[in-house]
């Protein structure tokens, strides 16, 4: 069966890599944003790449998107950073009832046929707003898990803390799936061997 990964903030950073390691997967990849000129950059040279713009706070945009869409068995929702200056209602509505929005257009359809991946990617903090957008977001996802325990839905939250590489934080959620009860992801939060030996590699002597 042919998998659907629908992505947001597709168009650059972490929600880019995104839709394009799932499509070099072999997914169909749903890539959605505001920014057509950078969607077009992510779906380059992948023919199982399909764009279309949208804002994930407008429900029109969310149910022509889903129209179009059909099943989606893993949704990805990787929210822009935001300016230092961001108004706080633009902060809560970009970056967390934006995401309610969609999670909750989405996640019926995975609860009937009893599978799916809910994936919230919060962007490192960059004021008081944000931080408290960011929390929000997890706690929500944290509830829905504990809500919807058993039913077939697997679902992760992230909010990876600043300069932590996307690639990573992406291969810390795919770990993360292959162990159950999982669901916040924190890469970057405590350092393995790995990163603690980088880290003092980099350090001036």
């Amino acid at each position: 069966m042919r998998r659907t990964a629908l992505v947001t903030g597709a168009a650059r950073g972490i929600g880019a890599l995104a839709a394009r390691r799932l499509a070099a997967a072999a997914w169909d990849v749903v890539a959605v944003d505001r920014d057509e000129e950078g969607l077009a950059a992510t779906a380059f040279r992948s023919p199982n790449t399909h764009v279309r713009t949208c804002d994930i706070t407008d429900p029109k945009d969310v149910a022509d998107i889903l129209a179009m869409t059909g099943a989606v068995h893993r949704l990805v929702v990787a929210s822009a950073p935001g300016a230092p200056d961001t108004p706080a209602d633009a902060a809560v509505r970009n970056g967390f009832l934006g995401t309610v929005d969609i999670v909750r257009a989405v996640l019926p359809g995975m609860l009937e046929r009893g599978a799916g991946e809910v994936i919230v990617i919060a962007p490192p903090a960059s004021s008081p707003a944000s931080s408290a957008t960011a929390a929000a977001a997890c706690a929500y996802v944290e509830a829905l898990a504990d809500e919807q325990r058993g039913r077939g839905v697997a679902f992760r939250c992230a909010s990876p803390s600043a300069g932590v590489p996307a690639r990573l934080v992406l291969d810390e959620i795919d770990r993360s799936l292959a162990r159950s009860g999982q669901v916040r992801v924190a890469p970057g939060r405590r350092p393995g061997p790995l990163r603690r030996a980088l880290a003092r590699a980099a350090a001036p002597r």
